[in-house]
């Protein structure tokens, strides 16, 4: 059991079990830096991209706190930060926490979206009608990451990857690349006007986008 005086500190001094979760992530920051290493270990200036609005010393702080609380884990020889299996078991909080945002409104795209962050908005507004029984790979290149996504059987799957090897590839930064498989224009506009970049099969491109809409929807 954690006492007053260890670290994590004690903030909520409740037994709810609310509380003692947002004892171990609730500062500010503390969740997007798990957003950050969902897919991958990272080193400290890697994550520290992915939240443009973060200072070094905050986030060293961040990162100490939830190595203390058994979210992350740090590689010292290699320098890399990487969750542990209670950091991995946040991904549905956060995929919660988007799809109680899609409900709130406020909501404003054109701010800074991380890689990370998108490829864990897509397993949330992927439309499950559309979805059911389709297969599909897909490759996202955003420069400092690229990842591929497989669609099997109405599931998204997501892993980093250091070059996609995928019937196609969208590149650009993550605001482009949300307003390419969120957006209402064709990709064939994006792609003229250079808001974002394409190889490969694009039609399947587009279908594989169409697949996503960002909207709220009833939950089961």
């Amino acid at each position: 059991m954690t006492k007053h005086d260890e670290f994590p500190r004690i903030r909520y001094d409740e037994g709810c079990l609310a509380a003692h979760a947002l004892n171990l992530i609730g500062d500010r920051w503390a969740l997007l830096v798990v957003r950050e290493l969902m897919f991958a270990p990272k080193r400290f200036q890697m994550i520290r991209a992915g939240l443009p609005g973060i200072t070094a010393g905050v986030l060293t702080g961040r990162l100490a706190q939830l190595r203390a609380a058994g979210v992350v884990a740090h590689d010292e020889r290699l320098g890399a930060y990487s969750l542990t299996d209670a950091g991995r078991g946040l991904l549905p909080v956060l995929e919660a926490l988007c799809r109680w945002a899609l409900t709130i409104p406020g909501h404003d795209p054109s701010r800074f979206i991380s890689p990370s962050a998108l490829m864990i908005s897509m397993g949330v507004n992927l439309m499950p009608d559309k979805a059911a029984g389709r297969t599909a790979l897909a490759g996202f290149d955003f420069g400092t990451e690229a990842f591929e996504t497989r669609l099997v059987d109405g599931r998204l799957a997501t892993e980093l990857v250091a070059r996609p090897d995928t019937p196609f590839v969208l590149t650009g930064n993550g605001n482009a690349m949300a307003a390419a498989i969120y957006g209402t224009a064709p990709l064939s506009l994006l792609i003229a006007k250079g808001i974002i970049g394409a190889h490969g099969n694009i039609p399947a491109a587009q279908d594989f986008v169409d697949l996503f809409r960002l909207e709220a929807r009833p939950q089961a």
